[in-house]
């Protein structure tokens, strides 16, 4: 942790409230119910636009937006970054760290369970790392136990409703026919989607659900 907070100063723009702020968010996933949508101009439209793992922008701006400022990852997710952009990361162990430090010095580990990325294009100094207390802080209040962890969707919309004054939700859940998939696949039929048993998927989806209708989150449903 020493050799982690050595290396990455943190980006302090996420501090700071009061009653002349109102920062408007966009927590963006990436199911396949964005084809279509139309929702570029709207998402690219908030303060900030917080994408997650695999998530594209290129070749999809009409119906996701090409504006990111926070896009959370983990090794096994991690992606190149402008330079704008801040590489959030979800340790899920300490190896994750050690990769996080690795990524941006020696490049000496290329992997975890699976082959990752040694080193990674992204701004040093908007680097973020998610807190073990912030995982459970989610998993324990907001999940109440349900499942083996939360969810990145879910925690990236706690982590909005923690630093936004008006948090839209968009890209969550099956499309209209109630096929899952990534929006940037080809075949929805083969989609992506796994029952893996790690998330329970039907209570995180009723929780946005009663923000949604206690108008605490807007959700967008997509197509």
């Amino acid at each position: 942790m020493e050799q982690v907070f050595k290396l990455f100063p943190g980006d302090n723009l996420l501090s700071g409230h009061g009653p002349n702020r109102c920062r408007t968010c966009a927590v963006v996933g990436n199911s396949g119910n964005l084809i279509g949508s139309n929702y570029g101009p709207i998402i690219d439209s908030h303060n900030f636009v917080m994408r997650m793992n695999h998530a594209k922008t290129v070749g999809y701006e009409r119906d996701v937006g090409s504006k990111t400022t926070h896009h959370f990852m983990y090794p096994e997710s991690a992606q190149d970054l402008a330079h704008n952009v801040s590489l959030v990361l979800i340790p899920f162990k300490i190896l994750d760290l050690q990769w996080l430090i690795s990524a941006f010095t020696t490049g000496n580990i290329t992997r975890t369970y699976t082959r990752v990325l040694s080193k990674i294009k992204a701004n040093k100094d908007k680097v973020l790392v998610l807190s073990p207390h912030f995982f459970m802080y989610v998993y324990d209040n907001w999940n109440e136990h349900h499942g083996r962890y939360s969810s990145t969707g879910m925690l990236v919309t706690v982590f909005a409703l923690h630093v936004c004054d008006e948090v839209d939700v968009y890209g969550f859940g099956a499309n209209n026919l109630g096929h899952w998939h990534h929006y940037w696949e080809k075949n929805a039929g083969a989609g992506a989607f796994r029952v893996t048993g790690v998330h329970d998927g039907d209570f995180e989806a009723n929780v946005t659900k009663t923000l949604a209708k206690d108008n605490k989150i807007y959700f967008f449903k997509g197509v």
